[in-house]
């Protein structure tokens, strides 16, 4: 039998071997979006992540630019080891190189081929859409028609209740696009797109709005009714609180939103950052994304039921969708925010 010297020299024993285990839990950090999104991240996808791998997840919300941004300040000395953003900002992560090559995985063969990287330095782990919501219930007692056209962004009745996104935000920049398409012009000729915010929709806009919380908030309170958004993020904002909104896709086309992520080259974390993008595209966490944040799936073996897929791109829904340029784009967009500013946003 141990005495008590005995079991508390045990005791000492168990406590100093357990200390270092504790103290040694790693810390990898995800960068990814704000708003609702962040929210499904926190306590749907992480915790299960976490438990697993024994690891501890630090989230930094932020929209794409501002976490490619990050990037580009902590080079050579990364803090993020994953990252989530749209896919054009993730093309410059990854022609920077700031991305690493994905470890083989099984599951990467059930993607999309539409939705992988050529560089194999990426994957798309979601879908939206960029259009037009509004206020259904304000539209209805106002006996407005629902709008049907990126055209109608211009029309005076909607002063001071329009919200957009800013240039150098995918959605406002999709928006931007669709402008200068629709007045025959397009990403190698964005002037028209440029001219009609200046001079038809600008006078309209109450705000040029980032942040996911403020766009939610403006439509809340009533002060805007009508705005460019993301299926997910409309999806969301329906969902999650109940209110009126309704999303719709111009006739002139809606354009699709890839959200990949990345594995941050020479993390400290590697192991884990690219087991967490695996984890991504698990047929399960697919679901939690096309339920909780809105993202149409990109693996293709994700079946969704029937009221699952209201409001987000799924089937033929996703063919309907245009594509933007990113080549032409990416080389010109610093100079089309500067102008933004300069011009729009003043």
């Amino acid at each position: 039998m141990l005495n008590r010297r005995t079991l508390f020299a045990v005791s000492v024993i168990a406590v100093a071997a357990a200390a270092p285990a504790s103290a040694q839990q790693k810390t990898m950090t995800l960068a990814g979006y704000g708003g609702s999104f962040e929210k499904t991240m926190r306590e749907q996808i992480i915790p299960p992540f976490e438990a697993k791998h024994g690891v501890k997840v630090e989230y930094v919300a932020g929209n794409s630019t501002d976490t490619l941004a990050k990037l580009q300040a902590q080079k050579g000395n990364q803090v993020i080891d994953v990252i989530i953003v749209d896919d054009g900002p993730m093309y410059q992560a990854v022609d920077l190189g700031f991305c690493g090559t994905l470890a083989d995985a099984a599951v990467y063969s059930d993607v999309y081929s539409v939705m992988k990287f050529q560089s194999n330095k990426a994957i798309g782990v979601g879908m939206v859409g960029t259009g037009i919501m509004y206020n259904k219930q304000i539209f209805e007692e106002n006996k407005w028609p629902a709008p049907t056209s990126w055209e109608d962004l211009k029309d005076p009745k909607f002063k001071k209740k329009l919200v957009i996104p800013p240039m150098n935000n995918t959605y406002g920049l999709h928006a931007v696009v669709m402008m200068a398409r629709v007045r025959g012009g397009g990403e190698a000729n964005i002037e028209p797109g440029f001219k009609a915010f200046k001079d038809d929709i600008g006078p309209s806009v109450l705000a040029y709005e980032p942040s996911p919380g403020k766009m939610t908030e403006l439509f809340q309170s009533k002060q805007a009714v009508i705005g460019v958004w993301g299926s997910g993020r409309a999806k969301a904002l329906g969902d999650q609180t109940g209110f009126p909104i309704e999303f719709i896709y111009p006739k002139e086309g809606g354009v699709a939103l890839g959200v990949a992520s990345c594995p941050i080259a020479g993390s400290k974390n590697d192991k884990e950052a690219q087991a967490f993008v695996q984890h991504l595209v698990s047929p399960e966490v697919q679901v939690i994304l096309a339920t909780g944040a809105g993202f149409g799936p990109t693996n293709q073996k994700v079946s969704l039921k029937p009221e699952q897929t209201k409001g987000i791109p799924y089937g033929d829904q996703v063919k309907a969708l245009k594509a933007v340029d990113w080549s032409v784009i990416n080389k010109a967009r610093e100079e089309w925010n500067k102008r933004w500013t300069r011009e729009i946003e003043r």
